[in-house]
């Protein structure tokens, strides 16, 4: 049974990007919420390998930090994996520092680095 991934806020295009690439080399399944309350409420729902969320909500370009803080938080959902889709440092050391494991960019989505970063969760 493949794994699921859970991509958070990212646009259509984004999303087509970032299943394409898990999906093409990894058993997984890579299925997309919005906002907050789609997202914690497919993470009570389902089991998820990993949640990927886009800094930036596509939806209303909320924080996505917001989620992972409320992941976070939750005794239910903490264990859950998080990375933060993010080409800028600091919000990944921010993600990192709010108990997300590294994440990656957009600009890195066909490199090597980044199948390396998922092969933990998705291998």
């Amino acid at each position: 049974m493949p794994k699921q991934v859970l991509d958070v806020g990212s646009c259509g295009y984004d999303h087509g990007s970032l299943r394409n690439l898990i999906e093409r080399n990894f058993d997984a399944k890579v299925i997309q919420s919005h906002g907050p309350k789609d997202t914690l409420r497919m993470l009570r729902e389902q089991t998820f390998a990993l949640v990927i969320i886009n800094r930036k909500l596509d939806r209303d370009h909320s924080d996505g930090m917001d989620i992972l803080l409320d992941i976070k938080s939750d005794e239910k959902l903490q264990d859950i994996p998080v990375m933060m889709l993010s080409n800028y440092e600091d919000a990944q050391a921010a993600a990192e520092e709010a108990g997300a494991v590294p994440g990656f960019g957009k600009r890195d989505l066909g490199k090597e680095t980044t199948l390396k970063k998922l092969t933990p969760y998705l291998g």
